[in-house]
């Protein structure tokens, strides 16, 4: 068939992913590459001290993603799409979204950018021996019973983004395991919520206002491969109001943008790991055995099999980087020139490359939000030198490239040092990609290991949730995951990979002394 074939016959999969910056709708066609795409730009919200995405815009931006990707399908094939054989959701994790009885929200809904749970989560910790981060749901709800909310009582159902977009679309109550294990453990054993743990929060509960057990208000894990639902009535007017968009379409299940990140990178393999940076910025490296120990700066969640995931979450990325460009950008124009977009984020890379390696004692922090990492409840983008420094803007260029990865090398620096976890690869995808060099050269220098960008590191989770959904409608039901992935989508998909250059990890350990040695003045700045 050729691809408009393919899409009027129904047998293309859509995949949609509801990112911090953007929401984005990926048709894939035969042979899993992308044919078309949908995108809507959005912001999170600071209201009254809380990051937020108010629901109306949700089922806004979603409507108009899906608008904008039935135009590009129609524009280049000249088809209408009507239907598909597959459809997966996937958004951000964590946070916190509650309903009560008839459905109607609680409280907006709390994203995981925010730092407002430190009591609940430590508490739970303890509770679990097992780490809870703040922006877990389960952190979020226990520090609502704590502050004793008043819509606690209330609370008859708790989901994650894409669970809730899941359910206005299909009218199904239920989860993917990687994204559940973002709202509270899992059970390795069983691939379900770990049951000793919800019986200790429980007991923690009992005297609150929060009278229902756990488990009660939790979405249900549907295995990955296993149809979650299908398209409603309600839900297909509410993607496509014209109603060429038909009900009946097959629905994966919901799944966090870590793990659609890991199956666009195929890195859900055991000792295989991937590092996806853009707004914020995470490693997720598969374990072979549990860690020796509890660390409250790595979380344990899973790949979309289940399995266990040690996950180095940092809150912040590329937004101060961002800020920066568009700075340079403005003093250009106000020079008398102006470059696109596209090329002026080039050009800032191209000095980057040229920078010193230890940026010449120029340190950038790119905290626009807090960072449970290193400690703060807050965040204030701050920029010191030493004052024998050079200050050119080569060396200023790679000290903001290299700012926003270093918070993730300290987390790393637990799993590679102290716990001794081995790698044969580490994939890396994202907006921080977008131009690979020096980014991958400098992330390889971070983590001290092989950074490989696949063909496929642009296309983001909307892709990896498609895939998902291609994978539930596979003939072979026997097939796993990873035999599908390795067989049919990445069989012969190429890929570049960086190795650490010694001058560049050397340079980079340079500047990580100065930049541990200099948090205290970020959290001092955090202050005020």
């Amino acid at each position: 068939m050729t691809s408009a074939e393919w899409i009027r016959a129904g047998k293309a999969c859509i995949g949609i992913e509801l990112g911090s910056t953007r929401i984005k709708a990926v048709l894939i066609g035969e042979g899993h590459a992308p044919l078309a795409q949908g995108v809507h730009d959005w912001q999170n919200t600071l209201a009254d001290g809380v990051w937020i995405y108010p629901l109306e815009e949700v089922r806004k931006g979603l409507q108009d993603c899906f608008r904008d990707l039935m135009a590009d399908v129609q524009k280049q094939y000249g088809v209408a799409l009507t239907s598909a054989a597959g459809l997966g959701v996937s958004a951000m994790m964590h946070g916190y979204l509650v309903f009560d009885e008839a459905g109607e929200q609680l409280v907006p809904f709390r994203t995981w950018r925010n730092t407002m749970t430190e009591e609940a989560a430590a508490k739970l910790t303890e509770a679990f021996s097992f780490n809870i981060p703040q922006r877990w749901s389960i952190a979020h709800l226990y520090q609502a019973i704590l502050k004793d909310e008043p819509h606690i009582d209330r609370i008859c159902f708790m989901t994650t983004l894409a669970g809730y977009v899941h359910y206005l679309l299909t009218g199904e109550k239920v989860i993917g395991i990687g994204d559940a294990s973002g709202i509270f453990p899992i059970d390795p054993a069983t691939c379900g919520y770990d049951a000793a743990m919800t019986g200790t929060f429980d007991r923690l509960t009992q005297g609150t206002r929060f009278t229902r057990k756990l488990g009660s208000i939790l979405p249900e894990i549907v295995p990955v491969g296993t149809c979650a639902g299908t398209l409603t009535e309600e839900g297909a007017k509410l993607l496509d109001p014209t109603g060429t968009f038909r009900a009946g379409v097959p629905f994966c299940p919901p799944e966090g943008d870590a793990q659609t990140g890991m199956t666009a990178t195929n890195s859900i393999a055991k000792r295989t790991g991937n590092v996806s940076a853009g707004t914020s910025i995470f490693a997720m490296v598969v374990l072979e055995q549990s860690l020796k120990a509890v660390h409250r700066e790595i979380d344990i969640v899973t790949t979309p099999c289940g399995d266990p995931v040690a996950m180095v979450h940092c809150n912040n990325c590329t937004t101060d980087f961002d800020a920066w460009v568009k700075m340079f950008g403005g003093l250009m124009k106000a020079a008398g020139t102006e470059l696109p977009k596209p090329q002026l984020y080039d050009l800032i890379y191209a000095l980057a490359a040229k920078g010193a390696p230890d940026c010449d004692g120029i340190i950038s922090y790119n905290y626009y939000a807090g960072e449970p990492v290193t400690g703060l409840d807050a965040g204030r983008p701050l920029l010191f030198r030493r004052p024998d420094s050079g200050f050119c803007i080569e060396d200023l260029a790679r000290s903001l490239v290299y700012g926003t990865v270093a918070t993730l090398s300290i987390g790393m620096d637990i799993l590679t040092k102290e716990e001794q976890v081995k790698l044969e690869r580490i994939y890396a995808h994202g907006g921080l990609f977008k131009t690979p060099v020096p980014s991958q050269s400098i992330l390889a220098a971070a983590l001290g290991a092989d950074i490989t960008l696949m063909q496929s590191a642009g296309e983001g989770g909307a892709w990896g949730i498609a895939l998902l959904a291609a994978y539930m409608t596979r003939e072979n039901r026997t097939q796993s995951l990873q035999d599908y992935l390795s067989n049919f989508v990445f069989k012969d998909m190429q890929g570049s990979t960086v190795s650490p250059q010694p001058a560049y990890a050397e340079g980079f350990a340079a500047y990580m002394t100065d930049y541990q040695a200099g948090l205290a003045a970020e959290h001092a700045a955090a202050k005020i």
